[in-house]
């Protein structure tokens, strides 16, 4: 680990180097730090004594809770400038001696920092267990004094009591030093979120920690489905912050297993520690604090920084007088030349034209009475249309009237077809004569309606 501090200093000694000679190489000495930090010897087997197939530390990473105040993209814009592969672990919740001191175990065999966000209560209820957080060199955050699930909904005056009371319990815990190993990180119990209690936060110089993952540790669930879902959902982030919790058999169970797989899978292990006077923070891009950051071929992030220029003589110039426009009985002058060097014709605007007197009478000719006669020819021509076009309508509307019109004679006919149908039926004797008056009726039925009515005589009877 010495070694790769003594890597950073250098990177933002030649950090500061280039920014004095160039303000536009700021952004590429940042990336030069941030490139040697990548590269500093991890701290696996050579600074992990008896394991020598430890995953490590890789590096560590000093924020400034002010600069960023929120991060975690489960509910933030921003997360923490890791690069790919890269992952910070976080504990919630203790400590609980029974649990926490297990999950100590297993990261002091691995050689693996961590974040623990600690409730005040139980730190009063085990100040042993904090005191073992700060010894085995991990940070240690708050998680409030008595984990509320309210807290995006709590009056901001009990917020503040909370996040008070757990900051307190942690520091007595910790003892004289308190104020030097107490991060100004914070957590929300359950991710509960509220805008007045991050504002409050934010005052304060605390800095809110969400995450970029989880495992459902809390849930009951198996240690294999909490090892699952830790993996799944890191490969498909592929860096990020992890949040765990260190009070749950199920993650102690898990996490042996979840360590080995980052090995295996490339993973390396960030350690996050606040800035301090003697520790500046790690120099670092605003698209690194992306979960995604831009590409290298967008304009974005090749735009160069824009130069602190420092002006050697500024003293005031004075003001301009009305001679220095060169004005002429209020009218500009033309002052530019052509390229033969004669000056440039002056362009003038439309001049309005007069006024026209109001007394001013308009006289317009008055049309003569022949334009309005209407000649002989045209006038009988007109009549004509008129009269044939009123012989026209008359007898459509005769037409319509005839075709809408019932037509009685065919019911009438087919009643005396029935009576005779009938009687012949009843009166079969009659002979000819019966069926020659049923033979009339039906005739008289099957005649249109629009028939003439003129009837012809009847038929004379024969003697028989």
């Amino acid at each position: 680990m010495a070694v790769f501090f003594m890597g950073c200093v250098a990177a933002r000694t030649l950090a500061a180097f280039c920014r004095t000679r160039s303000n536009l190489k700021g952004s590429w000495a940042a990336v030069a730090c941030f490139v040697a930090c990548l590269v500093a010897p991890a701290a696996s087997a050579s600074d992990c004594p008896g394991h020598p197939d430890a995953l490590g530390t890789s590096r560590t990473l000093v924020v400034d809770p002010k600069e960023h105040p929120r991060i975690g993209t489960m509910q933030y814009a921003e997360t923490l400038p890791l690069a790919d592969h890269e992952v910070v672990l976080t504990f919630d919740d203790g400590p609980l001696p029974r649990y926490s001191n297990q999950i100590l175990e297993i990261l002091a065999s691995q050689c693996v920092k961590a974040t623990f966000f600690t409730i005040g209560r139980q730190a009063k209820a085990s100040p042993e267990g904090v005191r073992k957080l700060r010894d085995a060199g991990h940070t240690i955050g708050t998680h409030t004094q008595n984990h509320p699930l309210s807290m995006n909904r709590m009056a901001i005056e009990r917020a503040r009591q909370e996040i008070d009371e757990g900051i307190a319990s942690v520091k007595a815990a910790l003892g004289d030093d308190a104020d030097k190993t107490l991060a100004p990180f914070f957590r929300f119990p359950g991710l509960l979120r509220a805008d007045s209690v991050e504002g409050y936060l934010a005052e304060q110089g605390i800095q809110v920690w969400s995450t970029d993952f989880l495992a459902d540790d809390w849930h009951y669930i198996s240690p294999s489905r909490v090892y699952e879902l830790a993996m799944k959902r890191l490969e498909t982030r592929r860096k990020g912050i992890l949040l765990l919790h260190d009070i749950h058999a199920r993650t102690v169970a898990a996490l042996p297993r979840i360590l080995s797989e980052f090995k295996a899978r490339g993973y390396h292990i960030v350690h996050v520690v606040p800035a301090s006077a003697d520790q500046p923070p790690t120099p670092t891009e605003s698209q690194q604090w992306r979960l995604h950051p831009p590409p290298e071929n967008t304009a974005i992030s090749r735009w160069p920084e824009i130069p602190n220029v420092v002006i050697a003589d500024n003293s005031e110039l004075p003001a301009p007088s009305l001679s220095d426009f060169d004005l002429l009985d209020a009218r500009p002058l033309a002052l530019a030349k052509t390229v033969d060097g004669s000056r440039p014709r002056e362009v003038r605007f439309p001049q309005v034209s007069g006024v026209v007197p109001e007394d001013a009478a308009i006289a317009l000719p008055v049309p003569a009475q022949a334009v309005f006669e209407i000649p002989k020819g045209l006038r009988s021509a007109m009549s004509d249309i008129v009269l044939n076009s009123r012989h026209t309508e008359r007898a459509a509307l005769s037409t319509h009237e005839a075709r809408s019109k019932p037509a009685p004679a065919r019911a009438s006919s087919s009643r005396h077809l029935a009576h005779g149908s009938v009687h012949a039926a009843r009166h079969p004797a009659q002979g000819r004569d019966g069926r020659r008056r049923a033979a009339k009726v039906a005739g008289r039925a099957s005649a249109p309606a629009a028939a003439t009515p003129h009837r012809s005589p009847p038929a004379k009877k024969r003697s028989v």
